[in-house]
């Protein structure tokens, strides 16, 4: 039985703000649905993800900007970051943790640069939507055993 993460719900405060930041960030805008109670579904999937998100009006009862810790996967995490600053967004510096493993919660632990050697899976860059959901860019350019 194959179990397939596709979705992942996200709070926000004003639909239209959201669309467009995601709209800047090249994000493919897949569907929208409404009705006259006030529902409203919005889907986006970032380039090269088989993942999407959703937001709107009645798909969540999560604060706006709650969401932490969304992980955007990329070959190279300064050229992702260069990017985004290019598409108008504010992103952290690119950072590694003081362990070496996967990156603390918020900032702390972060080291400054990437990962010594540019380990897979250890380098990282951070930002946020309009309402606070935090994304993080994460390198990862060998997959580890399993992984596709």
């Amino acid at each position: 039985m194959d179990y397939k993460f596709e979705v992942a719900v996200i709070p926000v405060s004003d639909i239209d703000r959201a669309i467009h930041f995601y709209k800047a960030l090249g994000w493919r805008f897949d569907a929208e649905f409404a009705d006259d109670e006030g529902y409203r579904l919005t889907q986006f999937t970032p380039p090269g993800s088989p993942a999407s998100i959703i937001f709107g009006n009645g798909v969540s009862n999560a604060a706006p900007g709650s969401a932490e810790g969304l992980h955007l996967i990329v070959d190279d995490v300064v050229a992702a970051r260069e990017d985004l600053i290019a598409r108008g967004v504010e992103v952290s510096e690119v950072f590694h943790d003081k362990t070496g493993v996967f990156h603390h919660a918020g900032t702390e632990g972060r080291v400054d640069g990437p990962a010594p050697g540019r380990t897979s899976y250890g380098s990282y860059a951070s930002f946020s939507d309009p309402d606070g959901n935090g994304w993080v860019l994460q390198e990862v350019t060998t997959r580890l055993p399993g992984r596709v």
